[in-house]
Order: C-alpha cells, then sequence, then structure tokens
C-alpha cells in the first residue's frame, strides 16, 4: 500500500502522535497510583477496540481488513505488548523526563532493523539526526556511572523492543492498512492481559476510569498518528521526529510534577531540534543517467 513520498505528511501525522503521547504519559503516572499495568492494558485495549469501530466500518468492515500477514502481526504486536508493559511499569519507579528520554535510545534500534531487514539506507542527513538526537537525550539524562537502577533497565529494554516494532509496522504499512494494523495490535493485547489483568483486578475509581479512557484514547489513536506518519516516509526518516517529545515531557515533568528543568535540558533539546532539522533537509535526487 503505497503512498507518495511526503516529509510535511509524515510531519503532520507525527505531530498527532506526540499530542497525544504526552497525554498518554501523564495519564498513565496518573491511572497507575490505583490501577495494576496488567489491568490499565486490559482496559486501554478493550476501549480502544470500541474506538476503533468507526474505522473499520469506514474502510468497509472486517471483511476489507482481512490481512494475509498474520504471523507479522502477532509478532509485533507481542514484542510491542512486552515494551509497553515495561514502559508503564518504568513510569511507577523513575521520572517520567527520564522514562522517555531513555526511550530514545529506540531510534538506533530502528534503525538498524531497517537497514538489515528492510532495505532502507541510512543517509548522512538521516544518521545525523539519530546522532544528535542520542547526543540531546544523553544530555539531558547525564547518567552517572553506579547509578541506574531497575527502572532504568526496564525502560531500556522497552525501548529495544519498541524500536523492533517500529521497524515491523513500516514493513506491513507496504501491504496492510492503517486501521488493520492497529486492529491488530488492540486484539493481540487483549489476548495478553485478560487472564493477568483479571486476576489482579480491582474496580476502579470514577477518577481512575477517567484516566484510563485518556490512556485508550490516545493509545489507539497515537498508533493510528505512526502507522500513516510511515505511509509518507522511511521509519529512519519518522522516527527521529519523534525526539522533540524529549524536551516537551521535560518542560511538562516540571510543569506538572516539578521535575527538575535546567541548562543542560535546554541544551539537549536544543540538539534534538537541530537533529529534526537535519532530518527534513530533502534528499539528493538520483544522478542523472548518461546518454548512449
Amino acid at each position: 500500500m503505497e503512498r507518495t513520498p511526503s516529509k510535511p505528511m509524515a510531519a503532520l501525522w507525527m505531530a498527532g502522535w506526540l499530542a497525544l503521547m504526552l497525554m498518554i504519559t501523564v495519564a498513565g503516572r496518573e491511572v497507575l497510583r490505583e490501577l495494576n499495568v496488567f489491568q490499565l492494558i486490559l482496559i486501554r485495549s478493550s476501549v480502544g477496540l470500541l474506538l476503533l469501530y468507526p474505522l473499520i466500518h469506514r474502510a468497509g468492515g472486517f471483511a476489507a481488513i482481512r490481512t494475509q500477514r498474520l504471523p507479522l502481526h502477532i509478532g509485533r504486536n507481542t514484542i510491542h505488548f512486552g515494551a509497553q508493559l515495561g514502559w508503564f511499569f518504568a513510569l511507577t519507579l523513575i521520572p517520567i523526563g527520564q522514562v522517555v528520554a531513555i526511550e530514545f535510545t529506540m531510534p538506533i534500534w530502528t534503525a538498524i532493523v531497517a537497514a538489515l531487514f528492510l532495505g532502507e539506507r541510512v543517509t548522512l542527513w538521516k544518521f545525523g539526526a539519530i546522532v544528535l538526537g542520542i547526543i540531546g537525550v544523553v544530555t539531558i539524562v547525564r547518567p552517572a556511572a553506579g547509578e541506574i537502577n531497575i527502572g532504568q533497565l526496564i525502560a531500556l529494554a522497552a525501548a529495544v523492543g519498541f524500536g523492533v516494532s517500529v521497524a515491523m509496522v513500516k514493513s506491513l504499512t507496504r501491504t496492510e492498512q492503517t486501521v488493520t494494523i492497529v486492529l491488530y495490535m488492540a486484539l493481540v493485547q487483549v489476548v495478553g492481559s485478560l487472564l493477568p489483568g483479571l486476576y489482579v483486578w480491582t474496580w476502579p475509581s470514577p477518577t481512575a476510569w477517567g484516566w484510563a479512557i485518556v490512556v485508550a484514547f490516545c493509545g489507539t489513536f497515537s498508533h493510528y498518528c505512526m502507522t500513516r506518519a510511515m505511509l509518507y516516509a522511511d521509519a529512519t526518516v519518522v522516527v527521529p521526529m519523534d525526539f522533540l517529545r524529549v524536551p516537551l515531557t521535560a518542560l511538562m515533568g516540571w510543569l506538572l510534577y516539578s521535575e527538575r528543568l535546567d541548562a543542560f535540558t535546554v541544551l539537549g533539546a536544543a540538539l534534538i531540534l537541530t537533529g529534526n532539522f537535519l532530518n527534513l533537509r530533502p534528499g539528493s535526487p538520483a544522478p542523472a543517467r548518461a546518454s548512449t
């Protein structure tokens, strides 16, 4: 399922991803004060299936979104499910700015998988965007020897899983509709979280229900935005745009949770923005063939 390459369209869909992911970070932190992570993912995925129905109907119903690539859907979403569990769990252990910053080792894994298995070319500009983004993240986090804790390790493992998952999404966008990809994500997550979610189930308070609905809405449609973005650009173009989430999350953590916002954070944000501008440069035109 091809689309005309368009970095502006990819950037527009990624703006939707960024807004929804910022919302899910706060909602996830708040709802996990009361609910177990398995219960949260069960609610998120179940509600997400209901939210997807209008898109499924518009696409022509369930018959129109059949897939011939079920094993890839299951494999991709099993990896994503594990990464998502780790990401939410890490929110309960370390500051939200740190969770998101560590998550941004993800483009390294995405670029490697996309280059090895999808045939994507890592250009100098793409490489520069990734390098500047990673340097910016390290500048913000400033890891010190001997201070890595279990929350940081869980966040890193989640980042690896997300990176592999994103590269697999890019492969799926070549043949699958966006709604098909998101639907199978929700189905796999319901299956994976059903038994543990029911085992730890406690009836949520009205406030927790509200936060859980926000997580479900943002989680469902953020992935719709990400998948749409990948219809218009390579994974190694789309993913570095997400670096903007690091300074935005740092600012949000400062405003909502009094997490420190200092000169290192500002410098890291500047490096990340520079990397994104490099990444949006148009590619060099292919050399013309000599006439014979």
